[in-house]
């Protein structure tokens, strides 16, 4: 048992001007009574030598030691000013080095509590058991100790590649009305920006506008979906950014005109909807597969189904325009590829092909200077998913958010790279 009070001092506490006055054995978690050293105070408004006018303890939740949760009580003096004509009447003793204002949590209890649910991605409640404390407790310090980490000016720099998305935050209210957050991300870097509220053009091109002129004249390109909403973003904000549509949804839009298709013959030729033994229906996880990823058995497949469900050809055509797309970008040279798709557009608006293929060649020609600048920059939006993967990682680790505020500081300490050496420095906000 440690009995002198300059060694407890150094073990519980290792402050300078903090005095151990004891430690209280007799509750569940033990407690740890500290007073501050300094006998003389000066009011901060004049300057007089204040007089204490009481005391009071406040409760601090602090790390665990030698295998057991940790409390400090803290004596706080609360002081009085004798000079009558000066404006402090009372005020109260603080430390930031034991404490922040209005914090439960201990310093280098919170700035741990925030290391480990901002850059380990454990949950709040699991730091809050390992603590002793409540959610709350943990919660407002990670929010605290985040958001000064998450704003701080250094975190990122220039970005000559920039990507934005959409994803789902939360449902709220008895309709589940869909909540959508914007993540803009550094797509060279593969490292999150920022997160606004709503996935309208008014919160991205706010954001944006907010870095000023030099760092947006730095981003030479951007990647998108086929989002009509984003490309106003570029084109009203990034206007010099060469803007490049993402293979993976270009592809994947294509498939879904197959799809469409598939399900309007199947409607116009049996009347309903695809059941198991239609052949239309058997078919349809064979055409959105590439053709190249196909063996005898699987094309020999196609082709009977679709001689057997597609009577006027209308879904094979349409499979054969998919794969066209798809064929766009096998084409390593610029303008070849420029001339593939011109001619694709063309064939495509050609009123003897079903509804699907046109409706398909308007998107291609809508977005023509999009799909061909991938195969000049080949970069695609593949980093700007794979950060909001990050950001429903944490949603999913904490069952969900409904404070924006907490989730984007929690999703940009786990996937937007701030600087952790800076965590022991920081003020907490």
């Amino acid at each position: 048992m440690i009995t002198d009070p300059i060694a407890m001092n150094l073990y519980f506490v290792n402050l300078e001007g903090v005095r151990v006055l004891g430690i209280d054995d007799d509750w569940e978690i033990p407690e740890v009574h500290i007073e501050l050293q300094r006998e003389v105070v000066g009011c901060p408004g004049c300057g007089v030598v204040a007089t204490v006018k009481d005391r009071h303890a406040v409760r601090l939740v602090d790390l665990s030691m030698v295998g057991r949760k940790i409390a400090l009580v803290w004596n706080k003096r609360r002081f009085r000013c004798d000079e009558p004509e000066c404006e402090e009447s009372t005020w109260t003793e603080s430390d930031d080095r034991i404490a922040a204002p209005r914090h439960k949590l201990t310093d280098r209890a919170g700035r741990w509590a925030t290391y480990e649910v901002g850059r380990n991605g454990r949950t709040v409640v699991e730091v809050a058991e390992d603590l002793g404390c409540d959610w709350h407790t943990v919660n407002q310090a990670v929010v605290s100790f985040g958001q000064a980490l998450v704003d701080h000016p250094e975190r990122f720099g220039d970005v000559q590649a920039l990507g934005l998305d959409e994803h789902l935050m939360v449902r709220t209210g008895e309709r589940h009305r869909l909540r959508f957050v914007t993540a803009l991300v550094d797509v060279h870097a593969s490292q999150l920006l920022d997160i606004v509220d709503d996935r309208k053009s008014d919160g991205a091109k706010t954001w944006l506008r907010a870095r000023g002129s030099r760092w947006l004249a730095a981003v030479r390109s951007g990647t998108l979906d086929l989002s009509a909403t984003y490309k106003s973003v570029f084109d009203e904000v990034l206007p010099h950014a060469t803007l490049v549509a993402d293979p993976f949804h270009v592809i994947r839009h294509a498939n879904s005109k197959v799809d469409e298709c598939r399900r309007r013959v199947q409607n116009e030729t049996l009347g309903h909807r695809g059941r198991k033994a239609d052949p239309l229906y058997k078919v349809r996880r064979l055409l959105t597969m590439a053709a190249e990823r196909m063996d005898d058995s699987g094309t020999e497949k196609l082709q009977g189904l679709l001689k057997a469900g597609d009577r006027f050809g209308h879904v094979a055509a349409t499979w054969t325009a998919k794969e066209s797309v798809r064929e766009l970008y096998g084409v390593d040279d610029y303008a070849l590829a420029a001339n593939f798709i011109d001619e694709l557009i063309r064939d495509m608006a050609d009123d003897a092909w079903p509804i699907e293929i046109r409706s398909l060649g308007r998107t291609l020609k809508k977005w023509r200077n999009e799909i061909i600048a991938w195969h000049k920059l080949h970069i695609t939006n593949g980093p700007t998913e794979s950060m909001n993967n990050l950001a429903k990682r944490v949603k999913r680790v904490a069952f969900g958010f409904r404070s924006f505020r907490n989730y984007r500081i929690r999703a940009l300490l786990y996937a937007g790279k701030p600087n952790w050496s800076l965590l022991p420095t920081i003020a907490p906000r």
